[in-house]
């Protein structure tokens, strides 16, 4: 174990994809995972059963990012079930994309409402949970590199991410008193079901083909970076960036 044993952990978004693939690695590190879904209820279950043959205990919370009197509700449950929370990971997101001209007024504030202020709300939460019990804490936010780089077709996914960061960092300078921790991690281009709504498999091993890896990221590898953000290996780490591109961003 490197540094989560016995520690309770949230992920938000953790039916599939990147919020799975962290919900798996905090567990294998130690951590005891309440799975966040808003809807695919039936793949929650199935994260849930994949911690729990792991070796530790998982409970599935359903609730919709974007609400707020929802995202209290969520941590108050898992502090209930579980015991306390250690660990939030912000990882919930959602994306429209669309040229800039095309965009809509409601494109905007659902992407932002789901993307930037679940993440808020889901943190404050969180953090005044972690702040009330004095022994220190975890928030790892998942933005991606949007925040950094402008993708066409995605300015509201863009503008949400590049958001987290700097909310991210702002959060970490109030919360050093306290000690509780609080990074990013920015995955690049990752091969998850999310992306397949809006690529072929060919187009997504043609696209991988032609990153300086020469593939797509994963899950799990996404998963190991948060992970270690929130074990005490990162002790001494607030206010960074990890990003896990595979050089996506250095050769742009």
């Amino acid at each position: 174990m490197r540094g989560l044993a016995g520690k309770i952990a949230l992920v938000t978004g953790a039916n599939r994809g990147i919020g799975k693939g962290c919900a798996l690695e905090l567990a294998r590190e130690g951590a005891d995972v309440a799975i966040n879904y808003r809807s695919h209820a039936a793949e929650a279950e199935e994260t849930a059963a994949e911690v729990r043959a792991l070796g530790r205990r998982a409970i599935v919370v359903g609730a919709d990012i974007s609400q707020r009197a929802a995202d209290e509700a969520m941590i108050a449950r898992t502090i209930a079930e579980l015991g306390r929370l250690d660990v939030l990971v912000a990882n919930a997101a959602f994306s429209i994309r669309k040229p800039f001209l095309e965009l809509s007024e409601d494109d905007m504030n659902v992407t932002l409402a789901v993307s930037l202020m679940g993440a808020f709300h889901c943190c404050q939460f969180a953090a005044r949970h972690m702040v009330e019990r004095g022994e220190g804490g975890s928030l790892v936010i998942v933005s991606s590199i949007h925040a950094v780089l402008p993708f066409e077709n995605a300015v509201s996914y863009n503008v949400a991410k590049a958001g987290l960061n700097h909310m991210a960092r702002s959060i970490a300078a109030e919360m050093t008193p306290h000690r509780i921790r609080v990074n990013i991690v920015e995955p690049g281009w990752t091969d998850t079901p999310g992306e397949r709504q809006f690529y072929t498999d060919e187009q997504l091993r043609e696209g991988g083909a032609r990153l300086p890896w020469g593939r797509l990221g994963t899950s799990e590898e996404i998963g190991r970076a948060v992970a270690f953000l929130a074990s005490e290996e990162a002790a001494y780490i607030t206010g960074s960036v990890l990003r896990v591109d595979g050089g996506y961003v250095v050769k742009h």
